[in-house]
């Protein structure tokens, strides 16, 4: 068994009071969480939340802040995983493209309708990446650097 951590991005992505949020089927379960997904092997961190977006939403996302570095032991699969989270503005909408596999349809939705569903969320990282934006947790883009496009 591979201990090593999985490397994972997510966009935090509010408009008007409402995040953008995906509903998809992940273990076995119809569940709630942000536009996210793994790093793939040659892409920044900014190029895989870029793509993780724009393949679960058909949005396109322009990061603008770091919003949080989380690590999460997931009690059901014992994998650690490392959330990069960003921050940004989305743009360019493709309501007609195909989404990612296993993923039901995106909502934009409240605060206070995303805690109703709390039952719905794939972890905890979902409401809790949304209150660090919320208290206006910003890093600037400049934290991150990718040794490669230097």
């Amino acid at each position: 068994m591979d201990d090593r951590p999985h490397i994972t991005v997510a966009a935090i992505i509010e408009q008007e009071g409402r995040y953008l949020l995906v509903e998809e089927h992940a273990g076995g379960r119809t569940v709630l969480n942000q536009p996210a997904g793994h790093m793939e092997a040659g892409e920044s961190l900014i190029e895989a939340v870029v793509r993780e977006t724009w393949e679960e939403t058909a949005w396109r996302f322009e990061p603008t802040a770091l919003s949080g570095i989380y690590q999460w032991n997931s009690p059901e699969n014992r994998i650690t995983y490392l959330r990069v989270c960003f921050t940004g503005t989305c743009h360019d909408h493709s309501p007609h493209q195909d989404l990612d596999t296993g993923i039901i349809r995106t909502w934009w939705l409240t605060r206070e309708e995303l805690v109703a569903r709390a039952h719905q969320h794939r972890s905890p990282l979902v409401l809790r990446c949304i209150d660090d934006y919320r208290a206006g947790i910003r890093y600037p883009l400049e934290l991150y650097t990718d040794v490669q496009a230097i």
